[in-house]
């Protein structure tokens, strides 16, 4: 019997081409994959391409786009920093690809949160922040191919955010235009009152700014052209200035007294980019009802279902007591409070006071504790506003109603004092619907509590570049000297450093 002959099966060629070029595909994929991990090391990159199965991910399309956006980051007061998307020409496709993510992810934080963690820089920092997952962001963007649209939503879209945004590109085309030398408010020679010098309208318009003038510029008719004369409500205003910062109260305009009036544009730009810095910290979606308390600018605003239905100058921490940045509701009205003086202030102010002050000052000592009954000449005045945080912070009156009229209002240990704050209890009373209890509890005499039927949010923020009631963006000098982390982070130098410096005024808190 003849053995049958083995029959061996031979793919045709193309058949076995394909297969050929589907082993290349796999093995070019793996090899794909496998650059991408070893480029993708940060935890966020990494869960970045888990979520694209470790493939390549930017199209020529996307790639121009994130360019086109990066090139626009002085819209945002971020064009000192840089967000590089390319590599060296040689690269790989992997490590361009893994470079455009990187770029598009720190980017995309630095305009949703913020370039800086304010947690890092302020020891107490309660403000809620955005709450946004950048890398699924990102991903989906790409995927729908919408990564614009995306980008340009993530930072603040109020108008406060758009108009410090268009003052800080002014400010950086004017330093441009004189290349950043010359000061507005040169440093040569003495001012002194009733002289005639070319740099009196300058000095005017920042101590307008600094809320030691009336700003004539705002009034209907056109203002008349600045004077060059240095008069006595200048004087006043400049003496005013001085006692703040701890200069001679002279009046008379020297050297130091320059370095505390004088914004040139490169210190307007960094003040307005650390502005916007700021801005990008908080929560997208403030409640409609809330209280801002502006630290930096010792000012208050009242939101009713997010129209500001009120604004009123207070009193905040002087250096050295600042009043930390906080998000913590008001829950009740306190008429005619008790104030049980902190440790704090009784061992140092207090610490050797005896019967007779104690008894002048309506004292008494109970557990332990110096406290001052309830009374016109209480520190806390007639009414305080109880808050819900750990630093005994709360808003308060104040039996030192006269203070509120200095311009600088750095005064307290930290609590904020309010103006005309029987008026305010009386606002959010009616508004609460508390109104009854609160009159027969102020007219009561005793320390009485109200309780508010919902409690009112309370942030209290530093923003010393705003845009004020009336709309125009306002610079200020930096009283805590706060901002010089946050601007070198920024990319910007430290800039002046000319803190407030407050009076002993009194022992409230």
């Amino acid at each position: 019997m003849v053995a049958a002959p083995l029959l061996l099966s031979v793919a045709p060629p193309a058949a076995a081409a394909a297969v050929r070029q589907g082993a290349a595909v796999l093995k070019s994929a793996g090899q794909a994959q496998a650059a991408l991990r070893s480029l993708a090391t940060e935890p966020e990159l990494q869960r970045f391409y888990d979520r694209a199965q470790w493939r390549l991910v930017w199209t020529d399309a996307a790639a121009r786009a994130l360019e086109d956006a990066i090139a626009h980051r002085a819209d945002h007061g971020l064009d000192r920093l840089s967000f590089p998307s390319s590599v060296e020409p040689a690269a790989s496709p992997e490590a361009l690809d893994v470079a455009r993510t990187r770029a598009a992810l720190r980017y995309a934080r630095a305009l949703a949160m913020g370039v800086v963690d304010p947690a890092t820089l302020h020891a107490v920092y309660t403000l809620p922040r955005p709450d946004v997952d950048i890398v699924a962001g990102l991903g989906t963007a790409l995927d729908r191919g919408d990564l614009p649209a995306w980008l340009a939503g993530l930072a603040p879209q109020e108008a406060d955010y758009r108009r410090l945004s268009e003052a800080y590109r002014a400010a950086v085309a004017e330093q441009r235009l004189g290349n950043g030398s010359a000061p507005p408010i040169a440093a040569n020679g003495l001012i002194r009152p009733a002289d005639r010098d070319d740099r009196v309208p300058a000095i005017i318009k920042q101590l307008a700014a600094e809320g030691y003038l009336l700003d004539l510029g705002t009034t209907s008719p056109p203002a008349p052209a600045p004077s060059r004369l240095y008069t006595s409500d200048i004087v006043d205003a400049v003496r005013a200035l001085q006692r703040d910062y701890g200069l001679a109260e002279d009046g008379v305009i020297g050297p130091r007294t320059i370095e505390v009036l004088t914004l040139s544009p490169a210190d307007r730009a960094r003040a307005l980019a650390v502005a916007l810095e700021r801005l990008r910290w908080l929560a997208r979606n403030p409640p409609a009802t809330r209280i801002d308390v502006n630290i930096a600018a010792a000012r208050l605003t009242y939101y009713r279902d997010g129209v500001p239905v009120d604004s009123r100058k207070v009193i905040v921490g002087k250096p050295g007591r600042e009043t930390p940045l906080l998000s913590s509701p008001i829950y009740r009205l306190v008429a005619n409070p008790t104030w049980t003086i902190p440790k704090s202030i009784e061992n140092t102010e207090l610490a050797h006071v005896g019967p007779d002050y104690l008894a002048n000052h309506n004292m008494v000592r109970r557990g332990g504790y110096i406290v001052q009954q309830p009374g016109p000449d209480n520190a806390l005045g007639m009414v305080k506003f109880d808050m819900v945080n750990d630093q005994a912070i709360y808003l308060h009156d104040t039996s030192a109603p006269g203070l509120f009229e200095r311009s600088q209002r750095h005064l307290s240990h930290g609590c904020v004092r309010v103006e005309d704050a029987l008026g305010f209890a009386q606002r959010i009373a009616e508004d609460e619907g508390v109104a009854d209890r609160w009159q027969a509890a102020s007219a009561s005499g005793a320390q009485t509590f109200v309780a508010l039927p919902v409690r009112i949010p309370v942030r209290l923020l530093y923003q010393n570049a705003f845009v004020d009631e009336i709309g125009r963006v306002t610079v200020r000098t930096d009283p805590y000297d706060w901002n010089g982390p946050v601007a070198r982070a920024l990319g910007f130098d430290d800039g002046s450093h000319t803190k407030t410096q407050a009076d002993a005024i009194d022992i409230g808190p």
